[in-house]
């Protein structure tokens, strides 16, 4: 993990662990549903997150979910400094009404960007059932969400943040605590 800088920072997830978490989590995800699910990735991380679930669950099960993106910007109560990216297009190409919808992100903090895609999807329809998968639980819930599936819930305190790195975005795995003043851009502090 050498793009998480500084000596504050403290791995909390290695490569492998982060691996067998998403194993475990599309288990669990497979042994709750009854009827095939579709994976909605959050932007930016969970989009990584949820297409590797969704492989997971197709080498389990031999058929592949539908996969769709979502990013709920847009959406949020409380603009800040993500309010200043380019917004990612959603794309959900496939129906979404009467059945079962995991949203996957990186870290649940507040709750609010998962509050703001809870509206943004349904713009694209009514689902049975709306999931949440996230890599990590940081606790410090500033609404009632919270988290079907987990990889690790990970105590935080304010000046903490959790920093995801994914090989997809970032070349690497892994999953370290580091304090929110030496933090890259790519944090999932926001969620």
């Amino acid at each position: 993990m050498a793009q998480v800088q500084g000596d504050q920072a403290r791995l909390i997830m290695s490569a492998e662990q982060l691996r067998r978490a998403l194993v475990r989590i599309s288990h669990e995800i497979l042994e709750r549903n009854e009827h095939p699910v579709a994976i909605v990735g959050m932007h930016r991380r969970g989009v990584d997150l949820g297409r590797r679930l969704a492989g997971l669950i197709e080498s389990i099960e031999g058929e592949e979910p539908d996969f769709g993106t979502l990013d709920p910007r847009l959406y949020r109560d409380d603009p800040g400094p993500a309010s200043t990216k380019p917004v990612f297009p959603s794309e959900i190409n496939f129906p979404i009404d009467g059945r079962p919808v995991v949203l996957v992100d990186d870290v649940l903090y507040t709750g609010r960007t998962i509050r703001a895609a809870l509206d943004a999807l349904l713009d694209f329809g009514r689902p049975s059932s709306i999931q949440l998968a996230v890599l990590v639980d940081r606790g410090h819930r500033e609404l009632p969400i919270r988290a079907d599936y987990v990889g690790k819930n990970v105590p935080t305190a304010r000046g903490e943040d959790v920093q995801v790195l994914l090989s997809e975005v970032d070349g690497s795995d892994g999953v370290a605590l580091v304090r929110a003043t030496e933090t890259p851009a790519n944090s999932g502090g926001l969620t």
